[in-house]
């Protein structure tokens, strides 16, 4: 396990050190998830049996519920579950959300580590907010979870929670020791199914593809799997105007996941906010740096065909 906060204060130079600059903002900051927890909504979606990658939803909007409306940032169309992660749409998972109980997916958002805290057991760690179902407010508040508001959520928990689809639904303690023996499986607890982790790592592998929100997530060579966010920021209890977290949160290699990162850029400058813009290119640059490091094998590696392996063995003549 490794974090990284910046900007970040050097504890040997008194002079110019703030007290803001020492917390573990990845654990003692708790923030709204956006896009990033549809993977889990989309979960508890294909367990249920209703709901298959090809179900095709009407995206179509503005969707309106009571006096609010769910809208997408463009008009999609009907799509299949699997683009309605790649594309992002907040009006397609809120109609797969409100097909099912809300209790469903409150458990899910729990069983994998939402509202909670790590384990970890660092200084200052903040469990975020993971309501009971019954105080969400109704239909507009089910539909507001299924796309990462009314819940708040540590970055570690956001990191541990994608570890469980990257472990095919089984969810492990974290640790920031390396482990010297393999891990109990009495300390192993699977909350969700592998054919739906399975199913919902293909979708992730979707939207870092060229047509989806994730593409500057792309690592040359690998399989990238991962989902972007962007959260409007809250200031004195209300969403601030052009304010904004932008978040990525994957897993690499796709085909057998190794790693795990979330990325988090808080009020990114530049014009530019949206996930896929700001924190999708520094999970890129980032987790390429770190695979080199640990020498793990591209996807794309050619296989090299030894010269003569399919010949038969040479004789040889007294």
């Amino acid at each position: 396990l490794a974090m990284v906060d910046q900007p970040a204060g050097n504890p040997n130079n008194r002079a110019d050190l703030k007290s803001s600059l020492l917390r573990n903002r990845a654990v003692t900051d708790a923030y709204e998830p956006g896009s990033t927890i549809k993977p889990f909504t989309i979960a508890m979606a294909l367990e249920s049996g209703k709901w298959t990658p090809t179900s095709l939803v009407d995206t179509r909007g503005p969707l309106r519920i009571g006096r609010f409306a769910v809208r997408d940032v463009h008009n999609y169309g009907t799509l299949d579950v699997t683009h309605i992660i790649s594309k992002s749409s907040n009006i397609g998972t809120t109609k797969i959300a409100l097909s099912l109980p809300a209790e469903r997916l409150w458990k899910v958002f729990k069983d994998v580590g939402f509202g909670a805290l790590t384990g970890l057991g660092l200084v200052g760690e903040q469990p975020g907010v993971l309501r009971h179902p019954s105080k969400w407010g109704g239909e507009i508040g089910h539909a507001n979870h299924s796309f990462g508001y009314g819940l708040s959520v540590n970055m570690l928990q956001l990191a541990q929670a994608y570890t469980v689809l990257a472990a095919d639904g089984v969810r492990r303690p974290l640790t920031i020791l390396k482990r010297e023996k393999p891990l109990d499986p009495a300390d192993e607890r699977r909350v969700l199914s592998a054919k739906a982790t399975q199913q919902v790592r293909v979708m992730l592998e979707q939207a870092v593809t060229t047509h989806g929100t994730g593409a500057k997530a792309d690592v040359p060579g690998y399989r990238v799997a991962g989902k972007t966010g962007t959260v409007h920021k809250i200031v004195n209890g209300h969403y601030a105007k052009n304010r904004y977290f932008s978040l990525f949160a994957g897993m690499v290699p796709a085909s057998d996941p190794r790693l795990v990162m979330v990325i988090i850029v808080d009020e990114p400058k530049g014009g530019a906010y949206y996930g896929g813009a700001v924190a999708a290119p520094v999970f890129g640059r980032t987790m390429g740096g770190v695979l080199r490091i640990l020498n793990i094998t591209p996807d794309d590696m050619p296989t090299m065909k030894i010269a003569g392996a399919d010949q038969p063995a040479a004789r040889t003549t007294p």
